[in-house]
């Protein structure tokens, strides 16, 4: 019996000890989130980043964690189509600790970024480049495009073969090695593979654009070495209620007229949620008068459901993207004194009308479980299915050139560890079928299959004053072409990086990278004339895999009155695939073999943000790239050039706005093919004003571009001889938001 008594006392001992460390080692965060005249705002995701805690607030806008573990951590608020908003906390022992937040519907310069570990982390503490775009600056841009939307920002241009094709150029990698994708999934199209095909992304529906720069072959394949592209929708999560979005465009210059439209209903399990709208352009003026046949129009229409359990959610969506745009063409001219090598070129390619439509129809799966007491806490499953497809249509008489149809089928799947001390991870599989066919007089490649399987991982131990991340990446990619040899490539690529504070706000990230790239579908068996990107196209199925070795370096500050960020990079690419031209003409087109000689990538990007007041910024970016084969040291072709931007931005209650100065100089780092472009100057003008409501609110805004009407052309468009950029104009933009 006294032994009885004895444990049972033990028992109750052990008990309440264990009950004081709990009560020693954790702690409570509450708070609350508000609009800026400090109505409450609902539903709203609340997540501490690096334990992935998340809840939302209540009808009065409050939220509270309880039991959080003792230590620093970054607290983000997100509501949909709005941007993110950060705070600080450090969690004592025993104590409560509050962090409100105030949601701004303007300008921010921090976000979270999920693109760049699959995992959410802020972009200051992230060990790779990341710029974010959200759902208000996409609108007040040129949406027509992804290239168009997102050029000019910090180390990302834009190629272009006229507004409607526009594509991403990042740190000056194009084409196949920069990939673009949809929550975190490849979406099917060509816009790699040709000047003048479109991504089919609906800029409008989207909460925002995460660019991730430098090799991100790791997490999503060898066709990342240059960086990778993700919009990002959201229907992440249920939420009860009903929230959405309307969004109308008007502007000159290009008698732009457009709109989108959403809406999400929820319960406290399932979701619901539809978009839709479109835009069109007429052709667009310059100083020098009108570019014929650069019109753009495209609709676009979404929906899906889904329903989210405490440990588990399952989704299905339904995505149709219709475009319709032209490619520009050199204005008839005299031809007395020209080349017999000019008439020759006119006489094949120079002046037919052409215009596209691109249609895409993709149907996506997701599922997946989380907060499991298990190693493997969370994952995420992903099927997604592609039918693309466009005709080359050539005016006036609408015969259809060329038909291009692109079928694909992707999935993913990532498991996340349960954090253990220090240390954390995930580790997953993707895979590829893709199906594609060409037929017509620019039937370029034989109808191809293509086989891709990937496994990777990613870790990283954090020490809090520093963190330490490596993973890798195997990847097969086969090609089964009709008529011609089969190929097959594997490859590992592997990255290690360290993050350290450095006080006062100040980070030092350092990353080391290497990529393996296999080529692609298009420079193994291409044969034939490619108005696209202005060559007649020779592929080599004998290519080899590209290697590449890479380093980033970044210094970055975030504080009250400062916000800066310096990054340098440096890539050598061995077997760098790229057009070699041969000195012949062929169909009236630059004759080019796809070639293969060491590379050699290296540049800068500056941002030096400085608080004058709590409501006037002074802001300035900079970035640079130059990029060469190192055997001939001869530059690579539709390379960017230095370029600058300065301004301020003022805030007055709801009011804001933003004049700047966008440069860019002369580029004279030319491949031998390639025409010197001059240097410039723009001038524009951003202003909006929001007013909001309890459960609504209203964002006007009016963007007034190149006010000083300048004539500058573009280096990395393909028609930039005779299609200028786009001349002095104004857009306006109304949203609703309710929620």
């Amino acid at each position: 019996m006294q032994i009885r008594q004895n444990l049972v006392a033990l028992m109750f001992c052990l008990c309440a000890l264990a009950i004081g460390v709990q009560a020693q080692t954790t702690g409570t965060l509450r708070g609350k989130v508000a609009l800026t005249n400090g109505d409450p705002v609902h539903n709203v995701k609340v997540t501490i980043i690096q334990l992935k805690l998340s809840t939302e607030t209540a009808e009065d806008g409050t939220y509270e964690f309880k039991n959080v573990p003792v230590g620093k951590y970054d607290i983000s608020a997100h509501l949909e189509r709005t941007p993110d908003i950060l705070a600080k906390a450090e969690i004592a022992s025993g104590q409560t600790v509050t962090a409100d937040f105030e949601i701004r519907l303007e300008a921010v310069r921090e976000q979270i970024t999920v693109t760049a570990t699959g995992s959410e982390e802020t972009t200051f503490n992230s060990i790779q480049s990341v710029t974010i775009i959200g759902s208000l600056d996409l609108a007040k841009k040129n949406p027509i495009s992804l290239g168009e939307a997102l050029d000019h920002e910090l180390g990302v241009a834009k190629r272009s073969f006229g507004p409607g094709s526009s594509r991403p150029v990042v740190r000056g990698f194009d084409g196949d090695r920069v990939l673009v994708l949809q929550e975190g999934i490849g979406i099917g199209g060509l816009g790699f593979q040709s000047g003048d095909h479109a991504e089919p992304i609906d800029l409008l529906s989207q909460d925002r654009i995460e660019v991730v720069k430098g090799p991100a072959t790791l997490l999503y394949g060898s066709n990342a070495i240059g960086g990778v592209v993700n919009a990002v929708s959201g229907h992440d999560e249920a939420h009860k209620g009903v929230r959405g979005y309307v969004t109308g465009i008007g502007g000159s210059t290009n008698n732009q007229f457009g709109g989108s439209g959403g809406i999400e209903f929820g319960t406290e399990r399932w979701l619901f949620w539809a978009n839709g709208g479109g835009q069109r352009t007429q052709d667009y003026k310059t100083p020098i008068g009108t570019i014929e046949n650069s019109f753009s129009r495209y609709g676009n229409a979404s929906g899906g459901f889904g329903y989210f359990g405490d440990k588990g959610f399952l989704s299905l969506s339904y995505t149709a993207d219709r475009r319709n745009y032209g490619i520009p063409t050199e204005p008839e001219h005299d031809h007395a004194g020209e080349s017999a090598l000019e008439d020759e070129e006119e006489e094949g390619h120079g002046h037919e009308m052409v215009r596209l439509n691109p249609r895409r129809d993709g149907i996506q799966f997701r599922g997946g479980f989380r907060d499991l007491a298990t190693p493997i806490s969370g994952g995420t499953f992903t099927l997604q299915y592609n039918n693309y497809r466009h005709d080359e249509i050539e005016l006036p008489d609408q015969t259809i050139g060329t038909q291009f149809k692109n079928k694909s089928f992707l999935y993913r799947a990532v498991f996340d560890q349960r954090r253990s001390g220090r240390y954390s991870g995930s580790f997953g599989f993707s895979g590829l079928y893709r199906d594609f066919k060409s037929i017509g007089e620019e039937a370029l490649a034989p109808p191809t299959t293509q086989n891709n399987f990937a496994a990777f991982g990613l870790q990283t131990v954090d020490f809090e004053k520093f963190a330490f991340q490596f993973g890798g990446r195997v990847e097969h990619n086969g090609y089964s072409p009709d008529g011609l040899r089969d190929r097959s490539f594997t490859g590992f690529s592997g990255s290690a990086g360290i993050r350290v504070g450095l006080g006062g706000n100040n980070v030092f990230v350092a990353n080391y990278t290497h990529s393996y790239r296999a080529p692609a579908l298009e420079e193994l068996y291409n044969n034939g004339p490619h108005a696209g990107n202005l060559t007649f196209e020779i592929g080599n199925d004998n290519l080899v895999r590209e290697l590449g070795n890479g380093i980033d370096f970044s210094l970055r500050h975030n504080s009250r009155r400062l916000r800066a960020e310096a990054n340098y990079f440096y890539y050598r690419i061995n077997d760098f695939v790229y057009l070699a031209p041969t000195g012949k003409i062929n169909d009236g087109l630059v004759e080019a073999n796809y070639a293969q000689g060491d590379s050699r990538f290296t540049g800068t990007e500056l941002r030096f943000d400085v608080g004058v007041t709590n409501n006037v910024w002074l802001l300035s970016s900079l970035d640079y790239v130059n990029a060469e084969l190192t055997n001939t040291s001869t530059p690579l072709p539709r390379i960017p050039p230095l370029r600058a931007r300065v301004g301020f931005e003022a805030f007055a209650k709801g009011f804001r706005i933003n004049p700047e100065v966008v440069m860019a100089q002369d580029q004279n780092h030319l491949f031998p093919t390639e025409e010197r472009t001059a240097g410039y100057a723009t001038v524009n003008v951003n202003a909006s004003y929001t007013y909001t409501q309890k459960h609504y609110a209203h964002i006007f805004s009016v963007n007034a571009f190149n006010l000083n009407d300048k004539l500058f052309r573009n280096h990395l468009s393909f028609i930039k001889e005779f299609a200028p950029e786009i001349g002095r104009g104004v857009r306006v933009v109304y949203t609703l938001r309710f929620f």
